[in-house]
């Protein structure tokens, strides 16, 4: 019997397929003769009846046609399905992690109650918010402050001198300010952020090894691919993030990575989640990416690793 997939993702026209991770998947499940299928978040419901309670899709199955056109994909049907339909359901939407998404992993816990594997864990997603979950290990991070505290902020910049501050729901450099206790935008770069001091944000003491590169870790069940994907921030820039125009130069991993990501790995796997996306700048820890991580197809490029070969055989052997 042909395995099925569903990709819970983004709009497939938004996909850059030379480098997305989850075209990549899909890739490899087409390799693999598995049937693809894709929905957004929207294109879930649930329902409750005397038959019990159930998640159904209106699931889209595709086919990669043309990889390098923007309509890559050819559609064979689209229909409302049940979730036991699928071997497997991959959650891979993009952050921000607002109120849509937080039903949809309640909507995919249902279909793990009906016995579908999901990945990453739909509760785990909601407990390993992904600027927070680094402070499971301080042994591992940078001084790290989360507060809306307009007070308490100022004095951890004051502390330490220097200071990247950034919102906790934004993802690939979104909202990235590299600040200074002297710099006079520091008070309104806060203001903002916070919203006035009503959400909260995090700030971590400035690593001047970012000039190296922010590295991506890729963790699959515990264990790290061997290549990291150092993201090199453009000259007199402070991110490094590929969508801020970063480089990325993949690297081997070095002792401290690999304790980092083995550490990391070891705690989070048993929670459900498979897959973690792991920053790290110089010897610390900064993010645990677990909504959608990224690197798969510039680590495979530059190092020969299929990531997504590796993910997806392991996602379809739990």
């Amino acid at each position: 019997m042909t395995r099925s997939v569903l990709f819970v993702c983004d709009p497939l026209g938004g996909f850059k397929t030379y480098k997305d991770t989850t075209f990549a998947m899909m890739r490899e499940c087409q390799r693999r003769g598995i049937e693809i299928h894709t929905a957004e978040l929207h294109e879930l419901r649930s329902r409750a009846d005397h038959d019990g309670s159930r998640l159904e899709i209106f699931a889209h199955q595709i086919r990669i046609d043309q990889p390098e056109a923007p309509m890559w994909w050819v559609e064979d049907s689209a229909r409302w399905q049940p979730a036991k339909a699928f071997d497997l359901i991959l959650m891979r939407k993009d952050p921000p992690f607002d109120a849509r998404y937080l039903v949809a992993t309640q909507q995919l816990e249902i279909a793990q109650r009906e016995g579908i594997r999901v990945v990453n864990c739909p509760q785990a997603l909601r407990n390993h918010g992904e600027k927070m979950a680094a402070l499971e290990f301080p042994e591992l991070t940078p001084e790290t402050l989360i507060s809306a505290d307009l007070q308490s902020l100022r004095e951890f910049a004051i502390h330490h001198q220097k200071i990247v501050a950034k919102p906790l729901d934004a993802m690939g450099g979104i909202g990235v300010f590299v600040l200074t206790a002297e710099d006079p935008n520091l008070p309104s770069a806060l203001e903002m952020l916070t919203h006035h001091g009503n959400q909260s944000i995090v700030i971590q003491r400035y690593l001047p090894a970012i000039a190296q590169g922010d590295k991506r870790i890729i963790v699959i069940n515990g264990q790290p691919i061997e290549s990291a994907l150092a993201r090199i921030p453009p000259t007199g820039q402070s991110r490094g993030n590929l969508a801020a125009g970063g480089k990325g130069v993949v690297t081997a991993l070095s002792a401290r990575d690999r304790k980092i990501a083995c550490t990391v790995g070891e705690a989070l796997a048993p929670r459900g989640l498979l897959l973690l996306g792991l920053d790290v700048i110089g010897e610390h820890l900064t993010e645990i990416n677990v909504t959608s991580p990224t690197g798969f197809q510039e680590i495979q490029t530059q190092s020969g690793i299929d990531v997504a070969q590796i993910f997806i055989e392991t996602a379809l052997a739990q």
